[in-house]
């Protein structure tokens, strides 16, 4: 699970307490379900004895066991009892996919459970932990809060706004380009940094691009890995943003929509003419699902990119993947819609004229105090590439 071999709290460092040791580890646990467990947050558990780590466990999969019950199947029920438990989330208080683990733990009676943060989820809301104290058993909160928010907060920004987490994807020469001038992106990012976006496309539940994306390059937007990662990936719903109706009906997205989900948005002013609404037929008897936005809507980019967004969120859709052209990651940055992003920089040179910038946009800023700053980031090298990651800042 990629833990190493602590057990013990022995191996703490520095002036970190007991318990932040542990919930460290919890939270580590709870990272291998990235990708996975989604619209779920991922959690963690461990089960401390005497100073010792005796059980541990994760929500690996969505409806499967959360983290506390295979935590209690690692260690047993002689172990558990008396034990004290380190849980990334709030035990759930409620029946959904499976029975509640606030009442798993007052049934095998752990001493003292230690959370991380409370669940926003209006189900569990705090009555988790208020059904344990009530119970008797000792519960503390907020060890370790600010990581635990930072792993689980693209299903808090969710639950708390209604819009998924999203992700600015793109690649580009060392002078800025993204394509050349006639439009040829092939391959700007070498083979490397390529595999790692089909990996980060696996843990996603929605991955969109504009209209723009699908005429110049016809592609699948899936995610192509070897048998045994393809296993376990996430079959992307793939969304176009399209308010004049643009998709050709023989394109790669639409001749395989029926083998995994096509989504077209689109204007209700596409039924104004005869050939419009003749596509739009042939788009939904080729499988394609077509959202038909009002005109006030789409006329306007940031709207109606935020109503996309919302229909993913409410169809269950917590990680977006943008891998849009120019005009829609800079509608979705004007908007304030993007949470992260994540940019491949190849070690080549297209020179004037070279080709196209990734982020269009109408706001002319005068100075750099004005530009958009990430909070986070990691620079790293994939193969011959340089790969940013980073989360935006939020003011305001």
């Amino acid at each position: 699970m990629g833990l190493g071999p602590s057990t013990t709290a022995a191996d703490s460092s520095g002036s970190e307490s007991i318990d932040a040791h542990w919930m460290r580890m919890a939270l580590r646990l709870a990272r291998e379900g990235l990708g996975r467990v989604e619209p779920n947050p991922m959690v963690g558990c461990v089960v401390v004895r005497e100073g010792r780590c005796v059980g541990m466990g994760y929500h690996e999969l969505f409806g499967g066991p959360h983290a506390e019950v295979r935590a209690f199947h690692d260690c047993g029920e002689e172990a558990f009892r008396g034990a004290t438990l380190y849980v990334t989330l709030e035990p759930c208080s409620h029946y959904g996919k499976t029975p509640p683990c606030a009442d798993l733990l007052i049934k095998h009676r752990p001493s003292r459970v230690v959370v991380a943060m409370q669940d926003p989820f209006e189900q569990v809301s705090g009555a988790g932990i208020q059904k344990l104290r009530d119970a008797g058993i000792a519960v503390e909160v907020g060890v370790l809060e600010t990581q635990a928010r930072a792993l689980n907060a693209p299903y808090l920004k969710r639950i708390g706004t209604g819009l998924p987490w999203t992700i600015a994807k793109w690649a580009m020469t060392l002078d800025g380009a993204i394509a050349t001038s006639t439009g040829d992106s092939k391959w700007i990012s070498g083979e490397e940094s390529r595999r790692e976006v089909h990996q980060m496309r696996a843990r996603m539940d929605a991955i969109l691009v504009g209209s723009a994306t699908v005429l110049a390059d016809d592609p699948m937007l899936t995610a192509r890995l070897g048998k045994d990662e393809g296993a376990l990936a996430r079959r992307a719903i793939r969304v176009v943003v399209d308010r004049r109706l643009q998709i050709p009906p023989t394109s790669h997205l639409v001749s395989t929509a029926r083998e995994v989900p096509v989504w077209v948005m689109t204007s209700q002013e596409v039924m104004d003419q005869a050939t419009g609404r003749e596509k739009l037929a042939k788009l939904r008897d080729s499988g394609v699902r077509v959202e038909l936005f009002p005109k006030e809507v789409s006329r306007d980019s940031g709207t109606f990119l935020r109503e996309v967004l919302r229909i993913i969120a409410n169809e269950g859709g917590t990680n977006v993947l943008v891998e849009g052209g120019p005009k829609v990651l800079g509608s979705l940055f004007e908007a304030g819609l993007v949470d992260q992003v994540e940019c491949y920089i190849a070690p080549k040179i297209l020179g004037e004229g070279g080709g196209m910038r990734p982020v269009a946009g109408q706001r002319v800023r005068k100075c750099i105090a004005e530009s958009i700053r990430m909070s986070s980031g990691v620079w790293k090298s994939v193969g011959e590439d340089l790969h940013f990651s980073g989360v935006l800042s939020r003011q305001g």
